[in-house]
């Protein structure tokens, strides 16, 4: 056979892993970016800038790696341990299992296939080597070579869609198989055939015995091997100047000493303070332990955007890579909001001669950090970046497990220690080969791993910027993930333009979610009553149904008519008194028929209702009468020794002897749609209570959405539950009254007993109810209990949840048992007049409970 030799450097086929980073926190306090100092000289710094731009091909370093002796003890790489220490962990996980699949077509000759596999899988001892422990410490284990028998099934009978479908499956149930650590090799390799001539190869290696820079040695030399036995040439390519057992142990011999704390010094002073955690908001919470599932999503940015970033890095003298990685920094703090972003990056660590054609796992991570306080200027923070970067290139030796376990961060299963986000940019990649009768095109695998929170990968092209994002799926969802591809091309193209704007002012939104701001969301006109107060759209309810019943209480109630006339008596005493437009009436009563009688009696004299919740403190009422400096209080005869001292007027508003002798036809009344309403006070929770004042405009506006949104008609029934205190109580007591509904006041016994709120809710033919979630919880535990005897609640239209956070598992649970009544979700500030937003929830499992 005739013999040829070849020498090669194998950079056009490699995935070149360029800059990594980590995430890291201590105690020590960070030192600000502006008083840091370079320590690279001005020649170092030009040499890592050429290097980082890809214009060296020889390595920087040619120091000697001895090949080890016979009897050495074959030791695992600092990267190989901490693989190693996660599958002991966690064996069956897949998440640092590398598949890589090629498409071929042309005439194949599976058995030279198969030949020149087992020749690289020869040539590299790490292709055959499997891991052991003696005496509690890992070793590698080197096999003499044992060849591998190709698996090979037939796709040719499927039809396309079915063979796509195919493909996909066998990709992920081929990459998703664990492999055994005690036996090698640590690779498969699978071949689909589609057709007569063409094909996919499926091949899956552990990380532990490989790396991207791996991949593209193992591709050319299969390849290399492949075109000589079929051309009946036997290959003979360089000897490997050292093997991968060899490397590891020259690691482990040469990061001691100085060379070792010369190194760690760099990146403790560099990481001390660092956070522990960057707090991106996610569609779900964090799960106790991280899982790695995940999904990738591809996109591209044009060629336009490309040339105008290539030619920002050129005015700027940085890196594609420095420009990309502060855009995704300023992205990140724009997320976030947090000012000290990490940035994971990993580096191909191949400055060395003799590891240039090493198959093995040598990549590295690093570090970095972006200081983003005080809103620099883009231009300004790419400075920062560009000096980040030549700082950590050159530290990059140390590996990255060294530096956790001198920077000894707080651990925690639910990510990953310092660092959660990584930046990746490929400046070459793996092209179409062709060989005599065969073309080879790398095809991009769906993952369904993450092993970070977020991965963002670019690939340099000659015309675009192919880029990827690899997400968590443990807490983010697609939409999100094509929201954020959006916001960062909105990004780039804004710096591109202006890079002398402050981050926190450049534009993040697409064009379609700024017109969906700005234009859609902002369509809610809806015409409601402008030109009266409340008090008159009631009084012209009672007209239309005078006898219907307005308010229940206990065994009592009173109809429209009844209520009106109540009101009215009351209204025209306090006209008496001086109640009159902004004039500020508090009102603690019991409650009752007289809180609502009190609350219309007020509007209707044209006062400001102040609600007062008669089971506060003396202390807060005090404070609340003295601040809004109300001149009236309605309250009742049995409250009157539980008041605090005070200068205000008192009305009793259940002495008849007051009321009675008043008319009952309604007061001239002076306040108008833009006169206060109501003034309600927060619940002080950061502090002293903080009054809120809301005009009649700003009531009914948000009561006619509540009567639009929850489709409100003169049938419905609401059970009034919260405490006048509350924001939420004005609603529930007003908003039926607009259009002839029940309110039913629940006495506190009946709202904090679940067993009674369902009788009452049942008994009562409650239509609408809202209540806070950790009530909800209750409710649905006497549920739970009552079986099978579970309350129908046949007449419940809406169950509103709002006040407190609300835990998806409420509203399975809920439709577990009540599928046919819908949730709607409440929240708003006081100062909005209560609710702004509701989202509705439908039944999403059957219910246990059929209603007729």
């Amino acid at each position: 056979m005739k013999k040829t030799q070849y020498t090669f450097i194998p950079h056009s086929l490699i995935k070149n892993e360029k800059l990594g980073a980590t995430d890291s926190s201590m105690e020590i306090p960070p030192q600000s970016f502006s008083n840091r100092k370079s320590q690279l000289s001005a020649a170092k710094r030009a040499l890592l800038e050429k290097r980082l731009r890809g214009e060296l091909v020889s390595p920087a370093k040619t120091l000697t790696i001895p090949k080890r002796s016979p009897e050495a003890t074959l030791l695992l790489s600092f990267a190989q341990e901490r693989l190693w220490f996660f599958n002991l962990l966690e064996p069956a996980n897949p998440a640092y299992n590398s598949l890589f699949s090629l498409k071929l077509s042309g005439h194949l000759d599976i058995a030279a296939l198969e030949q020149s596999i087992n020749s690289v899988i020869e040539r590299h001892e790490i292709l055959r080597t499997n891991f052991t422990t003696e005496n509690g410490e890992p070793q590698q284990v080197i096999h003499a070579h044992r060849p591998i028998t190709l698996s090979r099934i037939d796709l040719r009978h499927h039809s396309v869609s079915e063979q796509t479908a195919e493909v996909n499956r066998l990709a992920a149930e081929h990459s998703q198989h664990p492999f055994d650590f005690a036996q090698a090799p640590l690779l498969r390799v699978m071949i689909l055939q589609l057709g007569t001539i063409d094909y996919i190869i499926l091949t899956t290696i552990h990380h532990i015995i490989n790396d991207g820079w791996s991949i593209g040695i193992f591709i050319q030399e299969l390849f290399t091997f492949y075109q000589d036995y079929r051309q009946g040439i036997e290959p003979i390519l360089p000897e490997l100047p050292i093997q991968y057992a060899d490397y590891a142990l020259w690691q482990r011999q040469y990061l001691q000493g100085d060379v070792l704390e010369k190194q760690l010094n760099y990146w403790k002073q560099q990481l001390a303070g660092i956070p522990s955690l960057l707090q991106l908001p996610s569609d779900r919470p964090r799960p106790p332990v991280q899982t790695n599932q995940g999904q990738t999503l591809a996109f591209s940015l044009n060629p336009t955007l490309t040339q105008q970033l290539r030619q920002l890095c050129q005015n700027a003298g940085t890196t594609l890579f420095m420009t990309l990685l502060a855009a995704f920094a300023v992205l990140l703090y724009r997320y976030s909001g947090q000012e000290d972003i990490a940035i994971g990056s990993p580096i191909a660590n191949r400055d060395r001669t003799e590891t240039q054609h090493l198959i093995g796992c040598l990549v590295n991570t690093i570090v970095l950090r972006t200081y983003l306080e005080n809103n620099p200027s883009f231009t300004q923070l790419l400075a920062q970046v560009r000096e980040t970067t030549l700082e950590a290139y050159a530290h990059q030796q140390i590996p990255f497990e060294k530096v956790v376990e001198a920077l000894q961060p707080e651990r925690n299963l639910s990510h990953t220690p310092l660092f959660q986000v990584m930046f990746v940019l490929q400046n070459t990649s793996i092209a179409p080969l062709k060989l005599p009768g065969l073309t080879l095109t790398p095809l991009q695998p769906q993952v369904s791993t993450a092993l970070f929170d977020l991965t963002l990968t670019f690939e340099e092209t000659a015309t675009t910027l192919v880029g990827s994002w690899e997400y968590s799926t443990d807490l983010f969802a697609a939409d999100t993930i094509t929201r954020m591809t959006g916001h960062f091309q909105t990004l780039l193209e804004a710096i591109v333009v202006n890079p002398a704007q402050g981050i926190g002012e450049l534009p993040l939104l697409t064009p379609s979610e700024l017109h969906l701001m700005l234009v859609e969301w902002n369509n809610t006109a809806t015409p409601y009553p402008k030109d009266y107060c409340f008090h008159q759209l009631f009084e012209q309810q009672v007209q239309r149904t005078p006898e219907a019943t307005a308010v229940v209480f206990d065994n009592q109630h009173l109809t429209y008519q009844e209520l009106d006339l109540q009101a009215n008596q009351l209204a025209h005493y306090l006209q008496t008194i001086g109640v009159g437009a902004e004039v500020l009436v508090g009102l603690c009563v019991e409650r009752s028929l007289d809180m609502v009688v009190g609350i219309l009696g007020i509007f209707k004299a044209g006062g400001v209702y102040v609600p007062l919740e008669p089971t506060y403190p003396q202390e807060r009422l005090a404070y609340i009468l003295a601040d809004a400096s109300v001149a009236v209080l309605l309250t009742q005869r049995k409250l009157a020794d539980l008041l605090p001292k005070h200068q205000t007027q008192i009305v009793y508003i259940d002495d008849d002897r007051l009321l009675s002798p008043q008319q009952k036809t309604p007061p001239i009344c002076q306040s108008q749609p833009h006169n206060l309403a109501y003034a309600i006070y927060t619940s002080g929770s950061t502090g002293q209570p903080k009054g809120v004042l809301i005009e009649h405009l700003g009531l009914l506006n948000h009561l006619y959405a509540m009567i639009a949104n929850l489709d409100l008609k003169e049938t419905d029934a609401i059970a009034q539950t919260a405490p006048i205190s509350f924001d939420i109580s004005i609603w529930q007591i007003l908003t039926l009254l607009l259009i002839g509904g029940r309110v039913h006041v629940f006495k506190y016994e009946i709202v904090r007993e679940p067993v009674q709120l369902l009788e009452q809710i049942e008994r009562q033919a409650i239509s609408v109810l809202q209540i806070v979630p950790s009530l909800l919880k209750m409710l649905l535990e006497e549920v739970e209990r009552s079986q099978p005897q579970i309350p129908h609640l046949c007449k419940l239209r809406w169950l509103l949840v709002t006040g407190e956070a609300f835990e998806t598992n409420l509203q399975d649970w809920w439709f577990d048992y009540y599928s046919h009544i819908p949730m709607m979700n409440a929240y708003g500030p006081a100062e909005c007049a209560d609710d702004v937003t509701l989202y509705p929830y439908g039944g999403t499992k059957r219910a246990k409970m059929q209603i007729e």
